[in-house]
């Protein structure tokens, strides 16, 4: 993987780059659709290879459950198994170890949880994570880490940073001698949960080690908006700028320019489908619940300055109609929506660097978005 700064706005830390994998190249800044299981919910990859999305990204715990890492390696990997061809992030499942499982015991070698579809035991190690998403055939993988949940102590937020730190050092001296780092990249996860001191000292020590990229975890995670923003900013100081940045689990418009201008390159959430299957969408006016009373008459388009399919050819009278039927139809069209809608947020984020307009678009969408 290689990685270069293009663009730098001259009036904040906001810029463009541009990653080559080997499944092809991304513009930066991006928003990552996510596939957790292989597929995007309620979408096609047609429709995202419509929609012109450059990379997805899928999650190691799912695809270690179910499929099942011997299905992934009859078929050749993820991208053959879903006919995918371009480049494709995976997290690491950490994340989902801790906050999906009835039982986990953590280690100082690893994590022993139990699968939350059937309670068989399994045990995640740095090197055994790293395997797993070397069946899977990842672009860009990521350590395992240990995210905390918030509120949390300062102490159990330390002892989570330490072996975050040391599972990287494993995850690095066995990805330089076991990989071809050139294919599959690494990246390390900077935790420290709202405690500034532990922020930096977690990205100090994972800089040791020479990763492809660095990602921000532990945000997101039911903080208050100004300490995420706070810690953000903090975190984003310790990280070189020849690195990609990553902020993991971010998919609001206001938090990813806040991000963005603080020079994070990298996105992925759930939220846009999520709301969207809930029939919230976002527009260029601002969020819509399209399941308002308001709606049942109104003939317009669901956004005006859309281009999208959906917008192009119905009324938010009709969207109202079909989400209120329950129809399948209505989670196809709210999802391909509001990733239409990310597309082309990410895309005019990137055109205002380019133009030395960031703040500006900064301040219209905020002034949206609040």
């Amino acid at each position: 993987m290689k990685f270069e700064v293009i663009t730098k706005d001259n009036s904040c830390n906001a810029r463009t780059g541009r990653l080559i994998t080997s499944h092809g190249g991304i513009s930066t800044p991006v928003f990552m659709p996510v596939a957790t299981r292989g597929t995007i919910r309620a979408l096609t990859f047609r429709d995202i290879e419509e929609i012109g999305f450059e990379i997805i990204l899928s999650n190691t715990y799912h695809l270690y459950i179910r499929p099942g890492i011997d299905i992934l390696e009859k078929a050749g990997g993820l991208h053959k198994f879903m006919n995918y061809d371009k480049p494709l992030l995976t997290d690491s499942g950490g994340f989902q170890v801790f906050s999906l499982s009835d039982l986990c015991k953590v280690h100082e070698y690893g994590v022993e949880f139990k699968s939350h579809l059937d309670g068989s035991s399994h045990l995640f190690t740095p090197e055994k994570v790293l395997d797993i998403q070397k069946v899977i055939g990842s672009d860009i993988m990521m350590v395992l880490d240990q995210c905390t949940n918030y509120p949390v102590t300062r102490e159990e937020a330390k002892n989570a940073v330490d072996r975050t730190v040391n599972w990287a050092g494993l995850s690095y001296r066995y990805w330089k001698d076991s990989f071809d780092t050139d294919r599959q990249a690494l990246f390390a996860i900077v935790q420290g949960s709202v405690y500034p001191d532990l922020r930096e000292e977690c990205a100090s020590r994972l800089l040791q080690h020479d990763f492809s990229g660095y990602a921000i975890g532990g945000l997101s995670v039911g903080e208050p908006k100004e300490l995420y923003r706070e810690m953000t900013g903090i975190t984003l100081q310790h990280i070189p700028d020849n690195k990609p940045k990553y902020m993991m689990g971010v998919g609001s418009p206001a938090e990813i320019l806040y991000a963005v201008m603080y020079g994070v390159d990298m996105f992925d959430c759930v939220m846009p489908t999520r709301i969207a299957r809930n029939g919230t969408l976002y527009t260029s006016l601002g969020r819509i619940n399209i399941k308002s009373a308001a709606n049942s008459d109104d003939f317009s388009p669901l956004d005006p300055n859309c281009g999208c399919y959906v917008c192009r050819n119905f009324s938010r009278a009709y969207l109202r109609h079909i989400f209120r039927m329950g129809e399948i139809s209505s989670l196809i069209y709210n999802s391909y929506h509001n990733l239409f809608f990310m597309k082309e947020f990410l895309n005019e984020i990137r055109g205002s660097i380019e133009a030395g307009t960031f703040l500006q678009v900064y301040k219209k969408w905020t002034d949206i978005y609040k």
